[in-house]
């Protein structure tokens, strides 16, 4: 092989040896670790736990539920405003842009510490709501009250990730469609939704990802005693009366299994979609 070659291999290096350290290395350790049981053996009994305990498994549904619905709350929100916003001028759009920007990393105890002031039992919103009768009986720290926390950043991240899509499409494409005499909604089916459709599930995956992988809200919101997957993960490598890092890694482990699974289904999604456009 020539030598000019490897000069791309020689700057990649750097960017291989980060890759190599701080994500495969870790990604092999607790992959190993999960198959320890605590007498130092190897054994499958760590995901044999996981998997026949309905306390885990119950952490397991109340993940994939807030997480699936507020990324399909956020992912719906954020394509109407981004397709508004192809309706509003620069300054506008920069500007709500830069706003979705910061609500996108307003997260953990300083958002957890907002909603109890708004939605809380007490909180300015939930007493007006009770006042008028609107309310119901929505609770700020069950898996609904979550679901309307988690969709407060997912909201803006699924923006800011669909926008460049939006703004690739052209108005030429619009504009032909009515000559030819189609209408807006036909227009939307069958011309910008499917060009979109990448985009969408692409974000889509990026949103429940984020939301499987939330912590900090959670646990400054309800101090650890909402089941969920990353609570139970915490409380097993940093609890106080005792530590089970082994059992810990084959939930993660299993975390991981389910993106990788999600991923696999969405980028086959991807492919059709492609493929059919």
């Amino acid at each position: 092989m020539k030598r000019t070659n490897w000069r791309p291999l020689l700057v990649l290096l750097p960017f291989i040896v980060l890759i190599g350290l701080f994500q495969l290395a870790p990604l092999v350790w607790v992959i190993i670790n999960s198959l320890f049981n605590d007498s130092g053996s190897l054994s499958l009994s760590n995901y044999q736990q996981v998997l026949t305990s309905p306390f885990y498994l119950q952490a397991f549904e109340h993940s994939l539920i807030i997480a699936l619905s507020s990324s399909v709350i956020g992912l719906i929100l954020a394509t109407i405003g981004c397709a508004s916003l192809r309706h509003t001028s620069k300054r506008v759009r920069n500007g709500l842009l830069a706003f979705a920007n910061m609500t996108s990393n307003f997260v953990g105890v300083p958002l957890a510490f907002a909603f109890v002031i708004i939605l809380g039992f007490n909180g300015m919103i939930t007493l007006i709501l009770r006042h008028i009768g609107w309310l119901g009986g929505f609770n700020l720290y069950n898996t609904s009250g979550l679901t309307v926390i988690y969709s407060y950043f997912q909201i803006p991240l699924a923006m800011l990730l669909l926008y460049p899509a939006f703004d690739a499409l052209k108005k030429d494409w619009q504009e032909a469609a009515f000559l030819l005499g189609a209408d807006n909604k036909y227009y939307w089916r069958r011309i910008a939704l499917p060009v979109l459709t990448p985009a969408l599930l692409g974000t889509f995956i990026i949103l429940i990802a984020n939301g499987l992988g939330t912590y900090a809200t959670v646990y400054a919101l309800t101090s650890g005693n909402y089941n969920i997957v990353t609570v139970r993960i915490a409380s097993l490598v940093s609890g106080d009366i005792f530590l089970e890092p082994n059992l810990a890694a084959a939930i993660s482990v299993l975390l991981m299994v389910i993106l990788v699974v999600i991923t696999v289904i969405n980028q086959k999604v991807i492919q059709r979609s492609y493929h059919v456009s």
